[in-house]
């Protein structure tokens, strides 16, 4: 008598998922494929020296979401656009605390921090040393970690009849010099007005794309009119150890029309071009 082999019936536990699933897993794959290539083509490597991970973070999440739930999409470079966002949320955070230097709240000091981060994560100059001329010229500061603070600030008369003007700076790349000039307004003595001017030299001691750095030399200092001078007169070691530039910094990201920079002593540095001019004059 023959016998039947008879497969037995596939338990409900072991069916293969249906279709949707699997399609939901290979979209979480393009996603964090496409994470990882964007992270890996930075300019800067997986982390850019210097930079918080936070950073690399939020470009991940902001690069992850550039692939579609329903589409294929291949990875999106950082562009103008991308730049422009940022750089419109950087102005905004900036609005309103007199570039910092009196301090500003942790909370938004972080928040100023994150949006640098996010420009210089992104440099559209990686090369910055290598290509001076993007440099060269008249900035204007808009922010610094500087602070000027407590005794300091009364010293200085910076709480009561002293105002601080522009910021201004003007590199002349070819000579490889530099003007600082602090603007003051000396409400007390007939709008009194006067500036402090710092002149420097430079020289470019790193040009790698991780730490381009320039080494920067203190060679003589002014205030004028001599009226402003006497006002800072006991004070002016103290004036003058704030705003010397002496020291390295490495230039984290420029382009047209901004430029970030780090010093020695760990300050940020957001400048924008400028139409004014100072002219560099050495004695």
């Amino acid at each position: 008598m023959a016998t039947e082999l008879i497969q037995p019936p596939i338990p409900t536990c072991h069916v293969v998922p249906g279709t949707p699933k699997i399609r939901k897993v290979m979209k979480v794959h393009r996603a964090v494929l496409a994470t990882h290539l964007k992270i890996k083509r930075s300019r800067f490597g997986e982390y850019p020296s210097g930079f918080r991970p936070i950073s690399t973070i939020k470009v991940a999440e902001q690069s992850s979401a550039l692939v579609g739930d329903d589409q294929e999409t291949e990875e999106e470079p950082a562009d103008c656009k991308t730049l422009a966002q940022i750089k419109v949320g950087l102005n905004q955070a900036l609005q309103g605390i007199n570039r910092g230097i009196f301090g500003v709240p942790s909370a938004k000091k972080s928040e100023i921090e994150s949006l640098v981060e996010l420009l210089e994560f992104q440099n559209p100059t990686p090369y910055p040393t290598q290509n001076l001329e993007k440099v060269g010229g008249c900035w204007k500061l808009v922010y610094s970690t500087i602070t000027i603070l407590g005794k300091k600030r009364t010293k200085l008369g910076l709480r009561d009849f002293i105002a601080l003007g522009d910021f201004l700076q003007t590199i002349d790349v070819a000579e490889g010099k530099a003007v600082n000039v602090i603007k003051f307004n000396v409400r007390g003595l007939n709008m009194l007005n006067g500036q402090l001017t710092i002149e420097a030299s430079f020289k470019i001691t790193s040009k790698s794309v991780k730490a381009p750095r320039v080494d920067i030399k203190y060679e003589n200092s002014t205030i004028t009119p001599d009226q402003l001078m006497n006002v800072f007169r006991k004070n002016y070691d103290l004036l003058l150890s704030i705003f010397n530039p002496e020291g390295w910094l490495e230039i984290s990201y420029v382009d047209e029309s901004m430029r970030i920079g780090r010093d020695d002593k760990g300050n940020i540095f957001i400048l924008e071009r400028s139409e004014e001019d100072t002219p560099i004059s050495f004695s």
